[in-house]
């Protein structure tokens, strides 16, 4: 009997509603969106709970989002000869099969919180070290700081700095050894390691 009951129930609330959805103007209103949400919010969001293995947020979402899409296809709706609900079923369920699909499509996110772990380069810590850098440099002689100038800070070749010099290029690549190994001791004096 209690079946029976509800079926009765049923289907007089569907046909009330395909009622005040025949009568209205061919505009959407509020009075509609009322009661599509009245009567068919509450079924719609226990079946699309089932689809999205009861996320309840995302559930909340689809069925506001299939309301949303009646609620603007409301001339369509209204030509339709029988219950609404068959139609907003089928619009929640290709809600949640696209959001589905983007998720696959899309790469996973990435938490960004182990960069926060990283520590950024601090322009004070390259202060610190261009002043110890030009500290070293200060150490050599004046022949050795001017072809590592050469070569190694304005990135010239052995041959355009030797020209620019005015010496020879095995002149300029044997003071460039003994200027690196003058500045890798100079720099470990100052207490930096390679």
């Amino acid at each position: 009997m209690g079946v029976r009951k509800d079926a009765a129930v049923a289907n007089e609330r569907g046909s009330r509603a395909r009622h005040r959805m025949s009568s209205m103007p061919s505009e959407p209103d509020e009075e509609l969106m009322r009661a599509l949400y009245r009567e068919h919010a509450g079924p719609l969001l226990a079946y699309v709970l089932r689809l999205v293995a009861g996320d309840r947020q995302r559930a909340e979402d689809v069925v506001q989002e299939t309301l949303i899409r009646a609620w603007k296809n409301a001339g369509q709706l209204n030509r339709a000869t029988g219950s609404v609900r068959p139609w907003l079923v089928t619009v929640a369920r290709r809600i949640v099969i696209d959001g589905h699909r983007s998720r696959q499509a899309r790469p996973q996110e990435v938490d960004p919180s182990p960069l926060e772990v990283i520590p950024a380069e601090d322009e004070i810590d390259k202060a610190l070290w261009l002043m110890t850098l030009s500290d070293a440099l200060d150490d050599l002689t004046p022949a050795h700081r001017e072809v590592l100038v050469e070569t190694y800070f304005k990135g010239r070749t052995v041959n355009e700095a030797a020209e620019t010099l005015g010496i020879p290029s095995g002149t300029v690549r044997s003071r460039v050894f003994y200027a690196l190994r003058s500045m890798k001791l100079a720099l470990e004096e100052r207490g930096v390691t390679a």
